[in-house]
C-alpha cells in the first residue's frame, strides 16, 4: 500500500507499526509450528487396541472424578472414565470449532477492507484450516470409542452446522435454540463491518481462554510422557492442539483488544451488539459441570447419558444402582464438585482480567457479573431439582435399555 494516496479508511495497521509486528509475528510462528501435519499423521496411526489400557489425561482429567463414582470405581473403570473424559471434552471444543470455522470467514470479511489488515486475515485463513484437522481428530476418536464401547453415541453427535446451540449439553429448550440461531445469522448479516469483525476475536478469546488454560494440563500428560513415542495417540493429540490453539488464543487476544485502537470509535449500535455478545458468553459460562471439569456443560442434561453409560457392561448397573449414583454424583457435595467450581472461579477472574481494559462493554460485562453468580449452592440445589424430575422419565430410560438388550441378544 503507497501511503500516499488517499486510502478508503483513515485507519490501517500502519498507524501502530508496534501492534503491525505483532500481528506478522504471530502468523510467522503459527506457520513454522503448524501442527496440522503431525494431528493427521497420529489420526491415521490410532488404533483403540493400542492405546485402551492407557489413561490419556491426567489424573483428575476423567468424567466425574471425585465424585461417588471415582471413588467407587475399579482402576479399570477409572481408566474408561479417563477416556471418557477425553471423548466428551474435545466432543464441546469440535462444536466450538465448526462455528470457528464459519465465524472466522465473518470477521475476516470485515477486516480485509482496512489496509493493510492482510496478515490478520491470512491467521485467520490458516486457523480455519487448523480447525478442520482439529474437528477431524475428535470426531474420528470419539465416535471409534463409542461404537467399541457402547454401539451409540454418548457424548458425540452427527456433523453440526454453525448455526446452533455451541454448547452441546446445555440449559436450553427449542425456543432458546431457535433464537440463538437467529442471533448468530444476524451477527454474520453484519459481515463488512469492521469493529465488529475484530470483536468476534474477543468473544472467541473470552469462550476459549478457560479452555487454554485446561488444555495446558491436558497437553502435559504428554508432554512429560517418559516414552512419547508410545504415548497414547489421543494424549499425543491434546498436545498438538494446544500447540495450535496457544497461537488462536493470541490472535484473538490482538484483534479483539489490541486492533480496535487503530478503528474508529464504536458507535452506540456497535457497542450494543459487542455487549450482547459478551453477555450471551456469560450465560454459556454460568454453570460448571462435575462431570467433565473445564467444560462449562449444564449438568442436569447429562443424567441421561451418564445413565446410559452406568447401564453399560463397563460399569453393569442395575436400574437402581444407577439411579442411586446418578443422585450420589450429581446432587451431594464432593471433591469433584469443589474441584468444578474452583475451575469456574478461575474462568471467572481469568476473563475479568481478560476484558479489564475494554472500555465499550458495560461494567456487567466487564465484572462477569452474572457469570460469578453461581456457586455450588445453586449448583447442588440446581441438580437436586432436576433429578426429581428426572426420575420421573427413569422408566422410559429403563425400557430402552431393556429393548438395546434384547436386540443385541
Amino acid at each position: 500500500m503507497h501511503r500516499g494516496l488517499e486510502q478508503s479508511l483513515p485507519h490501517s495497521l500502519l498507524d501502530d507499526p508496534q501492534l503491525g509486528k505483532q500481528v506478522a509475528l504471530n502468523l510467522k510462528r503459527n506457520r513454522a509450528q503448524d501442527a496440522t501435519e503431525a494431528m493427521e499423521a497420529a489420526v491415521a496411526a490410532y488404533r483403540f487396541e493400542d492405546c485402551q489400557h492407557s489413561a490419556w489425561n491426567p489424573e483428575q482429567y476423567a468424567l466425574l472424578w471425585g465424585t461417588a463414582l471415582w471413588h467407587e470405581s475399579s482402576p479399570s473403570q477409572r481408566r474408561l472414565l479417563n477416556q471418557l473424559y477425553w471423548v466428551a471434552y474435545y466432543s464441546q471444543i469440535m462444536s466450538a470449532e465448526i462455528a470457528t470455522i464459519f465465524l472466522n470467514q465473518v470477521s475476516a470479511a470485515g477486516l480485509y477492507a482496512v489496509e493493510d489488515f492482510r496478515p490478520i486475515c491470512d491467521s485467520l485463513d490458516l486457523e480455519t484450516r487448523q480447525e478442520r484437522a482439529h474437528i477431524h481428530a475428535f470426531k474420528t476418536i470419539g465416535e471409534d470409542v463409542e461404537h467399541r464401547l457402547f454401539g451409540r453415541r454418548i457424548f458425540t453427535y452427527p456433523m453440526r452446522h454453525p448455526m446452533t446451540e455451541t454448547m452441546v449439553f446445555a440449559d436450553t429448550n427449542g425456543l432458546r435454540t431457535w433464537w440463538k440461531g437467529i442471533q448468530l445469522r444476524a451477527f454474520t448479516a453484519m459481515a463488512g463491518n469492521p469493529f465488529l469483525g475484530s470483536q468476534y476475536l474477543l468473544i472467541r478469546g473470552l469462550r476459549t481462554l478457560n479452555g487454554k488454560i485446561v488444555q495446558h494440563k491436558l497437553s502435559q500428560y504428554y508432554e512429560h510422557h517418559p516414552d512419547q513415542a508410545n504415548a497414547p495417540i489421543p494424549a499425543a493429540i491434546s498436545w498438538y492442539h494446544f500447540s495450535d490453539e496457544s497461537f488462536h488464543f493470541h490472535t484473538s487476544r490482538l484483534v479483539g483488544v489490541e486492533v480496535p485502537r487503530v478503528l474508529p470509535k464504536p458507535t452506540a449500535f456497535e457497542r450494543w451488539v459487542v455487549n450482547q455478545g459478551v453477555a450471551g458468553c456469560q450465560r454459556d459460562h454460568y454453570h460448571f459441570s462435575s462431570a467433565v471439569n473445564g467444560i462449562f456443560w449444564y449438568d442436569p442434561a447429562l443424567y441421561r447419558p451418564i445413565y446410559q453409560v452406568l447401564r453399560s457392561p463397563a460399569f453393569g448397573l442395575d436400574h437402581g444402582g444407577a439411579m442411586q449414583m446418578l443422585h450420589r454424583s450429581f446432587c451431594e457435595d464432593s471433591e469433584g464438585v469443589q474441584a468444578a467450581a474452583q475451575t469456574h472461579r478461575e474462568a471467572v477472574a481469568s476473563y475479568r482480567l481478560f476484558v479489564d481494559s475494554i472500555s465499550w462493554l458495560s461494567a456487567g460485562n466487564r465484572e462477569m457479573r452474572h457469570m460469578a453468580g453461581n456457586n455450588t449452592h445453586r449448583y447442588l440445589r440446581t441438580n437436586r431439582q432436576a433429578y426429581a424430575r428426572f426420575k420421573g422419565q427413569a422408566a422410559a430410560l429403563e425400557r430402552t435399555h431393556n429393548l438395546l438388550q434384547t436386540a443385541r441378544a
